[in-house]
């Protein structure tokens, strides 16, 4: 069951195999993407982006690894989206400008949330819009859709038939039984699609950890009301952009109380009202106004909804904690994080909660109060589905590494043999053939950045150098030299930001002259590679002196 991290690239697949890849989505929450080969020709589920933690700056969003597939863009089939959710969505973009005319697979609301996504990137997809009980034939892949419940509306799960057997993936699901939209997991689908015989079951294991069953949607109903009953002036709601059951839920709310509701964000107004478009997302007539009419409302009339629910520096809520926002939050206002707590991003959302605190906000968040619940099966959930589906195979996917193993023993206390459980992790090669299972191999499944306009360039020795820079600040030296004795030719200067040094950088002259010495001594004119020794020298000085880690030094050597 234990995965194997030392295997290298993947024997030729077997004749008639079914071959499985996860390039993102198994050892951290985001970045889903599975790609499926069967006879020469690939499908992918989810192409979705991870959001940055705090040792990753300046780095927008992170995208699975298309190095794997990259010279076989033209094998691709298509691309089936399990639902709209941005850790299953948005990488969409960056594979579609490798090839745009990719056919993309999905619900209606989730082919809407993609389309204008892709819509900013300039980018015209081939969509193919199915709902739960259609069947699609895509190149050697016959496709089923099953309905499954989740935290968005129209999510899907989708059975994969090929000669080498059956694979059944959940996507994201949960099993709630009084779904505000009124629409279920298909348990009867997954139990038919039992007695057919799933040779592999890929799982959402994100709730694993948790016992019991998933608290229903509507649950949070009563803590809800108690903000919008209670609150002596202004509520600011938090969520994910996409969130159409919690906004539906506050939007309920305040029409309830009397209150005006305005949307703050472009990803939140963008999406809601794709979703209101659809009818999605129920908007009693009047409720909604412009942000900009709420400046001369009563702030018991006041509810804002915006995005930052994750501790996202530039999101709004973040913004307001800050000060930087036209929103000044103020003694009495009332701020609802109606949103999970994404592993990885405590420490941020921590520091906006207590900004928003310090002005004198009341935060409402699911710490103190039931104003979430998670869009994801727990144990007993995932327990009661391997009880129906009876599956051959079991391959975790969708979690953290503590979730994957605990969803593989909880697939083995149901009787699955602990040899069939297939533990993988990114870039894992896993190949189903003759009805079993197994690891075989690993291709390249790293984590990719993205910078603002650049994609992929961003190494992890460029974000240790931001690292340092952030931490430690750095220091400049420029060296005049002479061109004949590669010597100086006067006394370097020295430019520090972010860097206080007590003693006088004269102690850092002697270390100079011999660093440019021994270079001129070994023959060294390279102006690149006498600039590399200056560094290690000066860096190994300031780690001995200050002892700490040093600053970033950046030589400058000019021919004087």
């Amino acid at each position: 069951m234990s995965p194997q991290s030392d295997l290298q690239s993947p024997p030729a697949l077997p004749k008639g195999g079914l071959r499985i890849v996860p390039l993102g989505g198994l050892g951290e929450i985001g970045r889903n993407m599975t790609v499926f080969e069967h006879r020469g020709r690939l499908l992918i589920v989810d192409i979705g982006v991870l959001f940055p933690e705090e040792h990753q700056p300046g780095v927008d969003v992170i995208l699975p690894d298309f190095t794997w597939i990259r010279d076989r863009l033209d094998k691709i089939d298509a691309i089936v989206l399990t639902h709209g959710h941005e850790d299953h969505i948005g990488g969409v973009p960056y594979l579609l400008r490798e090839r745009a005319d990719i056919p993309v697979i999905g619900s209606e609301l989730t082919l809407a949330f993609i389309e204008a996504k892709l819509k900013e990137h300039r980018i015209k997809p081939k969509t193919v819009q199915v709902k739960e009980g259609d069947r699609r034939t895509v190149g050697n892949f016959d496709l089923e859709f099953v309905a499954v419940n989740h935290s968005i509306p129209d999510a899907l799960a989708v059975a994969i038939r090929t000669q080498a057997g059956l694979v059944l993936h959940t996507g994201d699901f949960k099993m709630d039984q009084f779904p505000l939209d009124r629409r279920i997991t298909d348990l009867r689908a997954f139990a038919r699609l039992g007695e057919e015989g799933v040779d592999l079951f890929m799982t959402d294991s994100t709730n694993a950890e948790v016992p019991g069953f998933t608290m229903a949607e509507r649950d949070l109903i009563p803590a809800i009301d108690t903000v919008f009953r209670t609150a002596p002036r202004r509520i600011i709601v938090s969520s994910f952009a996409s969130h159409v059951h919690r906004i539906q839920q506050v939007l309920d709310a305040a029409h309830q109380h009397g209150r005006k509701v305005a949307f703050v964000g472009r990803s939140m107004v963008r999406n809601m009202g794709i979703a209101r478009d659809l009818g999605y997302l129920n908007v009693p007539r009047g409720l909604l106004v412009d942000f900009k009419q709420l400046e001369g409302m009563p702030d018991h009339k006041v509810t804002v909804v915006a995005t930052g629910s994750q501790g996202e520096p530039m999101a709004a809520l973040a913004r307001m904690a800050s000060g930087d926002h036209v929103i000044q939050i103020g003694e009495g206002d009332t701020v609802l994080l109606a949103s999970s707590l994404i592993p990885g991003n405590e420490n941020a959302i921590y520091r906006v909660i207590n900004g928003l605190t310090r002005l004198g906000a009341n935060v409402v968040h699911k710490g103190n109060a039931k104003v979430h619940v998670s869009g994801h099966a727990s144990a007993g959930e995932l327990v009661y589905c391997y009880n129906v589906v009876r599956p051959r195979n079991v391959m975790p996917v969708h979690g953290e590494w503590r979730h994957l193993r605990t969803n593989a023993d909880l697939a083995i206390e149901t009787g699955v043999e602990p040899d069939r459980v297939v533990l993988a992790e990114d870039g894992s090669v896993v190949d189903l053939v003759d009805g079993k299972a197994s690891i075989t191999g690993k291709v390249p499944a790293g984590l990719v950045y993205v910078d603002g306009m650049t994609v992929g360039k961003i190494t992890e020795e460029s974000l240790s150098d931001r690292r340092a820079l952030s931490e430690d600040g750095v220091v400049t030296i420029v060296a005049l030299i002479d061109p004949e004795t590669g010597l100086l030719t006067e006394e370097p200067d020295f430019l520090a930001r972010g860097f206080a040094h007590e003693a006088s950088y004269e102690a850092l002259i002697p270390i100079i002259e011999q660093a440019l010495a021994k270079a001129a001594a070994d023959g060294v004119r390279e102006f690149s590679q006498i600039e590399r020794q200056l560094e290690r020298a000066v860096s190994r000085w300031f780690q001995r002196g200050s002892r700490r880690s040093s600053p970033v030094i950046i030589p400058v050597v000019i021919e004087a």
